[in-house]
């Protein structure tokens, strides 16, 4: 099984490098267009050159810890203050007719239900007073 160790680190940086090489966009990319560097991984990635190559000297590295520069921080929307204002704003402005249709609906449903259980506890499945379907005995 260690034998096969190797052959399978070499392999697994090959795969990685290559699909973040393809996955990477224009605009990140150093030295060479996009299409070079995939050939540079796939023709030297046997001997490790082209991957570790693209690793290195490929790609924009973004400083570790911190915000990329140029580029505004992701911000949770429970933390951002723009996306709890639109919340907000959204509810006051169809929040009460949207709630009125909701129990509408509910009340509804309410008395259908109710009317099918006094349909079922009367005995007849047509509701009291009705006679029911004739059997097909």
């Amino acid at each position: 099984m260690l034998r096969y160790l190797p052959f399978i680190l070499v392999l697994a940086l090959w795969i990685y490098a290559f699909i973040d090489c393809v996955n990477t966009p224009e605009s990140q990319i150093r030295g060479l267009p996009k299409v070079i560097w995939v050939l540079i991984i796939l023709l030297f990635g046997e001997v490790l050159v082209g991957p570790i190559a693209w690793l290195i000297a490929g790609k924009v590295r973004e400083p570790a810890g911190g915000a990329p520069r140029g580029r505004a921080t992701w911000v949770a929307p429970d933390d951002n203050p723009e996306f709890l204002k639109s919340l907000k704003d959204e509810n006051k402005k169809d929040g009460s007719e949207r709630d009125e249709a909701l129990l509408k609906d509910w009340e509804a449903d309410l008395r259908r239900r109710e009317e099918e259980l006094r349909r079922h506890d009367d005995g007849t499945p047509n509701g009291p007073g009705q006679t029911p379907p004739p059997s097909k005995d």
